[in-house]
């Protein structure tokens, strides 16, 4: 579902991206990698946000197009939302870019706030919400138009671990009810499952891809931390 195939890029002499390749299916997938690393580029490749200097994407089987874009959904790492709307107006904002009417944005995201506890949060000002509870708006925001594809981009950045646990359930729980394709970029590898499947991003360059328990196994390692210590032993990224 998306693909990629020696992309480069770089910002004036700094690389932030080297020769990348890689392709994911169904599923959740983690991209982990130090601050630094390349991930937020990656991420402005695929949204088409930054324009491709080398290389070659392909999401759903084509090149990117306005139609495969409308099949993406993204979440960033800075909070998006208009926090002086209730998450309803919010909503219906953004179902409105994708031609909704508001009746019709409520009913495409009911179940999606019955998924992430937020139905009773509907009339609430995004501002008197919490962390968890404004990222899990925004996932609902990015899902509403049901994509194939979700872009995750350090989505517990500031939330605390009650927080991140619970957001990464709900996220883990529609994977498993939705054939969806995930791309979750973190740096804390606490996030990441022994099953999930991993890609460790290091100074623009993907220096593994497996499942966390297979990289144990291959690396020797009793951790993911140790082998993501290994792979990333010289932590001073280019990349961004």
């Amino acid at each position: 579902m998306i693909e990629v195939s020696g992309l480069s890029h770089h910002y004036g002499s700094r690389c932030a991206l080297s020769d990348l390749s890689l392709a994911l299916g169904r599923g959740l997938h983690m991209l982990l990698g130090p601050n630094g690393a390349g991930k937020s580029t990656l991420f402005s490749l695929l949204t088409r946000l930054t324009p491709i200097q080398q290389g070659e994407i392909s999401l759903l089987g084509e090149v990117p197009s306005r139609q495969t874009m409308a099949k993406l959904g993204m979440v960033f790492q800075q909070n998006t939302l208009d926090l002086d709307l209730t998450v309803g107006q919010n909503l219906s904002y953004y179902g409105a870019l994708h031609g909704y009417s508001k009746k019709q944005s409520l009913e495409k995201a009911a179940p999606l706030l019955a998924h992430f506890s937020l139905t009773d949060r509907l009339n609430d000002k995004v501002r008197t919400l919490n962390g968890g509870h404004r990222r899990r708006t925004e996932l609902v925001r990015s899902l509403m138009h049901s994509p194939s594809i979700l872009l995750l981009d350090e989505p517990t950045s500031g939330l605390d671990p009650k927080a991140r646990a619970s957001l990464s359930e709900a996220v883990r729980s529609l994977c498993e009810q939705q054939p969806l394709c995930v791309l979750w970029a973190t740096h804390l590898i606490e996030e990441v499952g022994d099953h999930d499947d991993v890609l460790i991003l290091h100074r623009g360059t993907l220096r593994a891809h497996n499942k966390a328990s297979e990289l144990r196994a291959l690396h020797q390692h009793p951790t993911l931390a140790k082998v993501f210590a290994t792979l990333t032993a010289d932590n001073e990224g280019d990349g961004r």
